[in-house]
């Protein structure tokens, strides 16, 4: 705890906490098996003349950039703080959620033409082939899938890359029923409409995650905090009789920090005070890096009071 008495300013880091290190080898895993995966779908998609699959493996290959994008947030974000970097680089965790996300948009607006112009002149498909390769697809999304569903309610990071695989495993099933559609109809159409609903399903699966990343990159609060709540627990604290300035935004996609000035006409409460705080902040709202400015006088002015001012 570092306290500067001479303003009233404490800093309690109870209940700091940092993103699990067990998923470098999830990412590492289900990038191989991704990028190997999008290998053996173009060219099957090209020898079946699939424009299901060739959609299905442009998208795969954006999603094993996005797992290494999101594997190389991961690791930076264990990286310990610097004096450049006060903070760390946990919202590198962020950006490639972002970055995730407006990948797929762009793989959704590519596929979409193309079905478009498949729907418009169909091309003859090999049925046969698009459903092998599809059904490996569900093996192989599955189990990278997988390997991110423990973390997927506490990361952003992890939660993206396991819905895109989730996805992924769904759209592959989709071409398999497309294929087996064509097989048995002779019916073209079935293969550019197929990838359009994969389009549906990326779209679906994405606007969470890009929603949610955009206001985590604008340092909003996150989703798993109920600011009311907060400020609820702030105004029952023992000794507090009002608080103002409060900011909660992210430090990445698991760490939150909070930063208020709370009103004790008391006095001072003390450290062991602020470390129970920062404790109960940690428990209930799962917020680790909190900072508390202590104001002993109820009749200050303070020029960081007024709710307009940030």
């Amino acid at each position: 705890m570092t306290a500067h008495h001479d303003h009233h300013h404490d800093h309690s880091h109870a209940g700091h906490s940092h993103a699990p290190t067990s998923f470098g080898r999830a990412f590492a895993i289900g990038t191989v098996l991704n990028l190997g995966f999008v290998v053996v779908e173009a060219v099957f998609g090209f020898l079946g003349n699939s424009m299901a699959l060739l959609a299905d493996a442009g998208h795969n290959l954006g999603d094993g950039l996005g797992l290494v994008m999101a594997w190389g947030a991961h690791v930076l974000s264990q990286r310990r703080p610097s004096a450049s970097y006060t903070f760390g680089l946990g919202k590198s965790s962020i950006l490639a959620a972002l970055f995730n996300a407006l990948l797929l948009l762009v793989a959704v607006g590519a596929i979409a033409w193309e079905a478009v112009q498949r729907l418009i002149d169909p091309q003859p498909v090999v049925a046969g082939i698009v459903m092998v390769v599809a059904a490996v697809g569900i093996l192989i999304n599955g189990a990278t899938a997988l390997l991110f569903a423990a973390g997927r309610k506490g990361d952003l990071n992890v939660h993206a890359a396991f819905m895109h695989m989730m996805a992924d495993a769904g759209v592959s099933a989709g071409v398999v029923a497309g294929g087996l559609v064509i097989a048995w109809t002779g019916w073209l159409w079935v293969d550019p409409v197929v990838s359009l609903v994969v389009n549906a399903a990326i779209l679906f699966a994405t606007w969470g995650i890009l929603r949610q990343s955009l206001t985590l990159a604008v340092a909003g609060v996150p989703a798993s905090v109920d600011i009311a709540a907060v400020k609820r627990h702030l105004a029952e604290m023992p000794g507090v009789a009002g608080f103002h300035d409060l900011h909660v935004w992210p430090l990445s996609t698991t760490e939150t920090a909070l930063s208020c000035h709370l009103v004790m006409p008391a006095g001072h409460p003390g450290d062991a005070y602020l470390l129970e705080a920062g404790a109960e902040l940690r428990e209930h709202f799962g917020i680790g890096h909190p900072t508390f400015q202590i104001e002993t006088d109820p009749n200050l002015k303070c020029p960081l009071a007024p709710d307009e001012v940030v």
